[in-house]
């Protein structure tokens, strides 16, 4: 179908604004010449927001965007503009607190009605084509016969927005210092209420659909390494099992969907993106070094695999996500019928049928079956006398066979933008898996990540080291957002600890002093989630946690982080007070403010401060991070260096020397990795 005359989207690269360049539709990107466009004309605005692996934006496309009878309605009565949410989050966050505050439950596709400066006046998400045909005609007939209304109720939206949830949540600039007895205390109430919501059965949260959420059990691990509470751990430990015998991880590729549409973790939404599986290869990488279960290992190897086999941009960068249809079925990429098991593998189809639950009926939709892992190894090893090692050997040859017949398949869609934050967290999860596998392809991964994001995605300026948001087609895009700093800083800081290459942390610094200078609200003492160049109708404050950590518990987990590791009391003393500032609705709210949860055991256990200076420093601090302890930061040099935790430190008579620092004041030298193991220890007694 031809697209309309005026549809604006074919000079795009987002691949979700792309998909609907050939629409009948008068679209227009976000930007200047739309806008300007709707006051010149004296016409509402319509924002459809959606992304590239979003099922339903798909349907709506179809039974909506490509009919020419709502196109005409379309364009007759509106300036259409379309907005890829991971491109322009900004747009999104208002406009979905918009339809949100209007009492429709939010989600995607996002289609809100706007007066021509911009204030919303209507909202909801995915309309089928004649409900929304009416709409379209009762709106435009509202803004014709009823402006005054519609405008005093845009006005009233419009004047929400622009109350932070800092003001509205109560949130003061007052709070004084915390001590690490009133933390301690106050995080066993946080946790007596975060544990009242689990899923002691089937692991998760107690609802349906379940998404893993890896900050919730990022806190429940440090809470227990903070009181060796055991419940904390068998609960992150049947959360994390579950996921990786369930259907909601790709049991033959690697990686995670982005949820299940059951309480099972058995059915996923089949779209994989980078957020998610970068923020799990952390929580797998923390989970292998306390327990040494060798199925996180498994997580963790095929996880990284899958990001480097079908995610890399050949320059290092990793793209966003692949959808969850294919040859217009969801999840059809991924399900089986159990005869191609038999035709591919012979007389052990039936074996490897029982390992991933399948069945001749299938058990999911049309005969298909979803690959999970209903039995352990050792029990269905014992059921067909085999060694556990030999039952492993099978199930990895057939898992080589069925990947190569899988990858004859016609593939779901990749969003193949690159974006900053998703890259950040990307960063940090391999740099912490190489830091328990210690595996090399897996820090070159990172490295390779992080110098990516170096030359394509950051800018030296006058003002300072500036990222932009997305990088297409060679060329970077967009003003970066709260979030794409504090996630790139987050891996640059965890980069630096594996590698001590001292450039990724000079990096690291460069860019938060950018955040300080043009994102910090010195009033409120937050940052917000634009620049000082935003041009939209509010700048809001991220502070709650959600499927990736809020920006602003980033920012004070990386600033508590960087005034250790380079001796900067006022980045320290801003992360403390912005958690203080917090901890009252932390206290009520622990699910919505996990990632905040887990900087307050941070600050309520003593951070060991540990300088590794010598010949050594890679084989020890190897040692050191493979033994789980959160609680700790690495400084090291081959020789010497001028960091702050590094500075007139040196190897003793030519010996690898550690040194274990507690608040700037060390303890005896050592010269094993073992020994600093032994002083961590002294100052980890539970609480």
């Amino acid at each position: 179908m031809a697209a309309a005359a005026g549809n604006r989207l074919q000079h795009e690269t987002s691949p979700y604004l792309l998909q609907h360049a050939h629409n009948p539709v008068d679209w227009y990107p976000w930007g200047e010449e739309a806008l300007q466009k709707a006051q010149a004309e004296d016409k509402p605005i319509l924002v459809s927001i959606g992304y590239s692996a979003c099922h339903w934006c798909h349907v709506m496309e179809k039974e909506c965007f490509e009919q020419e009878e709502v196109a005409q309605l379309m364009n007759a009565h509106f300036i259409n503009i379309k907005v890829d949410r991971e491109e322009r989050p900004d747009v999104d966050q208002i406009y979905m607190e918009a339809v949100q505050t209007m009492g429709v439950q939010g989600g995607w596709p996002l289609n809100v009605f706007l007066t021509p400066d911009q204030k919303p006046f209507y909202g909801g998400t995915y309309f089928p084509k004649r409900n929304w045909m009416m709409l379209l005609q009762n709106v435009a007939q509202a803004f014709r016969q009823s402006r005054q209304q519609l405008e005093e109720s845009a006005e009233q939206f419009a004047l929400n927005l622009a109350f932070s949830d800092i003001q509205r949540y109560g949130i003061t600039n007052e709070s004084g210092v915390l001590s690490r007895q009133d933390l301690s205390q106050q995080l066993s109430q946080i946790y007596g209420k975060f544990s009242q919501q689990f899923d002691t059965v089937k692991g998760g949260m107690n609802r349906a659909p379940k998404f893993p959420m890896p900050t919730h059990w990022l806190f429940l691990l440090r809470y227990h390494a903070l009181t060796q509470n055991q419940e904390a751990l068998q609960q992150t430990t049947l959360t994390l099992d579950r996921m990786a015998f369930g259907g909601l991880y790709d049991q033959l590729g690697g990686g995670f969907a982005r949820y299940s549409v059951d309480a099972d973790w058995f059915a996923p939404h089949f779209e994989k993106m980078l957020y998610d599986n970068g923020q799990l290869l952390s929580l797998y990488a923390e989970a292998y070094a306390l327990t040494k279960n060798p199925n996180y290992r498994q997580v963790l190897e095929e996880t990284v695999a899958f990001l480097r086999r079908e995610m890399t941009h050949p320059a290092g960068g990793f793209y966003s996500a692949l959808d969850a249809d294919s040859e217009g079925e969801e999840g059809k990429f991924y399900v089986w019928h159990q005869q191609e098991l038999h035709a591919l593998l012979g007389d052990k189809a039936a074996l490897v049928s029982q390992y991933y639950g399948i069945k001749e009926e299938g058990n999911w939709e049309k005969g298909y079956n979803i690959l999970h892992r209903p039995f352990s190894d050792a029990s269905l090893a014992q059921q067909y006398q085999l060694e556990e090692t030999e039952l492993r050997e099978i199930i990895a040859d057939s898992k080589q066979k069925l990947l190569a017949a899988r990858s004859q398949r016609i593939r779901p869609g990749l969003d193949d933008k690159i974006l900053t934050a998703w890259n950040g967290l990307a960063l940090k999860g391999l740099a912490d898996a190489y830091a328990v596998l210690n595996e090399t392809p897996i820090l070159e991964a990172a490295l390779n990540n992080a110098r990516f994001i170096q030359q394509h995605l950051a800018q030296q300026e006058q003002e300072g080291l500036r990222l932009f948001r997305t990088f297409k087609e060679g060329k970077a895009n967009l003003p970066g957002y709260l979030e794409d700093y504090a996630c790139v800083i987050s891996g640059l800081i965890a980069l630096y600890q594996v590698s001590f290459e001292e450039s990724w942390l000079a990096m690291a610094q460069a860019l938060t002093e950018y955040t300080l200078f043009h994102f910090l609200d010195q009033e409120e003492g937050f940052f917000y989630y634009t620049d000082t160049s935003s041009t939209l109708i509010a700048r809001k404050k991220e502070i709650f946690d959600n499927v990736m950590p809020a920006s602003n518990s980033m920012m004070a987990r990386n600033l508590f982080q960087l005034g250790i590791l380079l001796e900067n009391d006022s980045y320290r003393q801003l992360a403390e007070k912005m958690m203080a500032n917090m901890l009252p609705l932390v206290l009520n709210e622990p699910g919505y403010l996990s990632n905040w949860t887990s900087l307050a055991t941070e600050m309520a256990h003593p951070m060991a401060e540990i300088a590794i200076v010598g010949p050594e420093l890679f084989s020890f601090s190897a040692r050191l991070h493979q033994h789980y302890h959160p609680f700790k930061l690495l400084a090291g040099t081959v020789t010497s260096s001028s960091l702050p935790l590094l500075t007139d430190r040196q190897a003793i008579n030519g010996t690898t020397t550690l040194y274990v620092c507690y608040n700037k004041t060390c303890q005896l030298p050592v010269h094993s990795p073992e020994e600093a193991l032994r002083q961590l220890r002294e100052t980890s007694q539970p609480n």
